[in-house]
Order: structure tokens, then sequence, then C-alpha cells
């Protein structure tokens, strides 16, 4: 029988932070640097007073305090519209009387419990039903999801908008804190029998540090056929600059996705599976070489083998689709854009039948001003909001 393997990068499913949902990247950018600004500075034993004024500025930015005609003061609408809301679950961190500008009273982070939490959004309707439809026309046997919000939201959305197709379903909460997470879903027929969470392996770069941007989850799954597949699923550190080169993380992420492997190997794994958004494709130059960030996984050594590179993998399910001029499964889908992977042990890659990428929720443009003209886009999509996501699906079909 045949089994079929999809990883899509569903962009959230009923709710996305405010900050990640506007029209271009560069709108929500400044929110999201003083996200991780202030959270960073706040996890800090000590605030010196330089401290107190980023996290201010940070809170300004972030429209918890804003400008009025009286001076800066705390947002009354910030639950309508900030970008982000700030938490104290315990103990004092800002004093806000009326008619005052705001300050940080706390000395550290032992002076109080809380956090700056980004605000979220409903996804647009047409986008969610987009969504479903990706999923229904894939039809995927085990569907890994990226960037899907909580398990709930996943069990909901199989219940509502797919009638019920996965009766197994797992997520759990990884490092992100944007509800951005990567799980699984599982037909009738494929049982999760366990799976084991990496996450809280610390960078080797910082040890007071979690390594994984979110996690790389590892589910042990029993087919039909009563052999075992171990899916690893990931979303690695993305292309933004927030925090610094995205690179040299990103390069760790790898490096330790490959240990993984290799001791799931060691331990006897046969069919393994490393599947999501590695955030980083080919470069446009040199194509045929894989990007030295990802090099522990797609270089010339790696035991994985990369399901593009297989001569079954034929491409895409709408034959108007231009593959060879559009390789790629972000956005306008270019090379460069080759950010979603599948990568197979051996004895997995020889049970490919079948394999491609699928666009047809995929609006296509980077600048979300038109559709894209190098494949078919389903007909409820008309705006780039519309979109099931940037991300195209990709698949394999697995002979077992």
């Amino acid at each position: 029988m045949s089994i079929r393997l999809a990883t899509f990068n569903v962009e959230n499913l009923f709710a996305r932070a405010k900050a990640l949902h506007t029209a271009t990247w560069s709108k929500g950018r400044a929110a999201l640097e003083a996200f991780e600004t202030f959270n960073r500075i706040a996890a800090q034993r000590d605030y010196s007073d330089d401290d107190k004024a980023v996290m201010l500025r940070a809170l300004e930015t972030l429209r918890i305090i804003v400008h009025t005609k009286e001076g800066l003061r705390l947002n009354k609408r910030q639950f309508e519209d900030a970008w982000a809301l700030l938490r104290e679950n315990r103990g004092d961190f800002l004093s806000a009387p009326p008619h005052r500008e705001p300050r940080i009273v706390a000395k550290g982070r032992g002076d109080w419990i809380g956090w700056v939490e980004l605000a979220t959004e409903p996804v647009d309707e047409i986008a969610t039903r987009m969504t479903a439809q990706v999923i229904k026309d894939v039809r995927a046997d085990v569907l890994c999801v990226v960037e899907a919000e909580s398990r709930p939201s996943l069990a909901r959305f199989n219940d509502e908008l797919l009638r019920g197709r996965y009766p197994h379903a797992m997520l759990i909460d990884g490092n992100d804190l944007r509800g951005i997470d990567v799980g699984i879903m599982c037909a009738e027929g494929i049982d999760i029998r366990w799976m084991r969470s990496h996450v809280d392996v610390p960078d080797p770069a910082n040890a007071k540090r979690r390594l994984f941007s979110r996690d790389c989850p590892v589910f042990s799954l029993r087919l039909p056929s009563g052999d075992d597949l171990f899916v690893m699923v990931n979303h690695l550190k993305s292309q933004s600059f927030i925090g610094g080169d995205p690179d040299p993380l990103r390069t760790r992420q790898a490096d330790q996705v490959l240990k993984i492997y290799k001791q799931m190997r060691k331990e006897g794994a046969k069919f393994v599976a490393v599947v999501g958004d590695l955030n980083k494709g080919p470069d446009r130059d040199h194509p045929e070489l894989p990007p030295p960030t990802l090099e522990a996984l797609l270089g010339p050594k790696s035991p994985l083998t990369d399901a593009y590179r297989l001569p079954k993998f034929t491409g895409v399910f709408d034959p108007k689709d231009l593959k060879r001029e559009r390789p790629g499964t972000f956005q306008s889908c270019t090379l460069r854009n080759r950010l979603d992977y599948i990568l197979l042990s051996p004895e997995l890659a020889d049970r490919v039948v079948d394999g491609g990428i699928f666009r047809k929720g995929l609006w296509g443009d980077s600048g979300n001003v038109k559709a894209s003209k190098h494949w078919t886009v389903y007909e409820d999509i008309t705006a780039a909001k519309h979109a099931a996501s940037d991300h195209a699906a990709v698949w394999v079909d697995l002979d077992f």
C-alpha cells in the first residue's frame, strides 16, 4: 500500500499574532524586534537604568504605552490596537497611575512574574477555508504541520473543516512565544505510538539558551503494514535578522537535527523522515550546492536523501505549474525560496514512488500585490490575505 507523507507550513489555523499577520514584513518587524528585546532584558536578574529605558521604549513601540496630549500614558485601548499585551501576574513591574508617565518599579526578575505576549487576531475566514482545501486536496495520510497554534486548534480544525479526516493529532508547545509550533496529524490506521521532544536541548553557543526556535519532536508512527515510521518535524530559525545574524543559530540547529537522526539510527530506527520548514534555500548562483547553513542535512556527507533530488519526485498536481521555472515552496517559489523539505533515510528513500509540490493555496507574489502567473490558484483566493499560506505543501508517496 502507499502512504502519503506531507509537510505544510499552515501559518496558523484560526488566530495569528498581529505582528506576523501584516501586509508586508516591514510593517510588523519593529514590533517583533521590540517584543524580543523586552522579553530578553526582562529575564535578567537585575535591571539597570539603561535596561529600564530600553524596555520602556520597547513598550512604546508595542503600543502598550502611547503618546497622549498629557505625555506618555498606559494605552487604554491596549486590547484593541496594541501589538502586544503586558502580563503582570505577580508583583509589580510597571507603575502607571493616572496623569503620570509610566515607570518601571521592578528592580529585576525576582520582583515580578510576567511577560509581554504578542496580541493575536483571527485569521481571514477565506484563508482558513483555503488551508483546509489544500489539506483535503493533498490527501496526506501523515501530515506534518508547521506554525500551528495549539493541539486544541488542530483538533478543532480537523473536526470542523476536515470532517474528522485525522483522528490522531499531536502538538506540544515549543520555545516560540508567538504560538507557532510544529505537530503531526495521522489518518485512520496510523497510530502515534510515542513522541520525544527536544525542546530543552541547550544551545552549544550559550548553555543558558534553548537551541531550537520551536522544537524538533520525533514521532514514532505504526503503519498499517506493521512498519514503524519515525518523523522529525522542524521549523528552524527564520531568515529574520531580529536578534542578529540567523545563519549561525540555524547551522547549530541543523547540526543537532543530524545528531538526533544518527542517535535514532543507532537505536534501530530504519524508516526516518526529517521534514518541515528549514528556512533556507539554495544560492541562486550556485543551485547545485546546499546552503552552508544546512550543510549537515543537505551536504554531500549527509546520510539523508533530499526528496527533491529523487527521479520519482515529479513535481505537482496541477500540470499548469511550471515546476522547472519555479522550483521553490515559499512566496514566489524561486529557487532561493525552496524552504520546505522532506529528507529521508536511505531505506525510506527507496520506498518513494511519487512526490511533488502543491501550490494552489499560495498567492505567490512576494509583494502581495497580485497572484502568481506561474501556477493556478484557487478561485476563492482573490487577494493575498485569502491565501492558505505563504508556503506550498510538499509530499511524497511511500510504498509499504
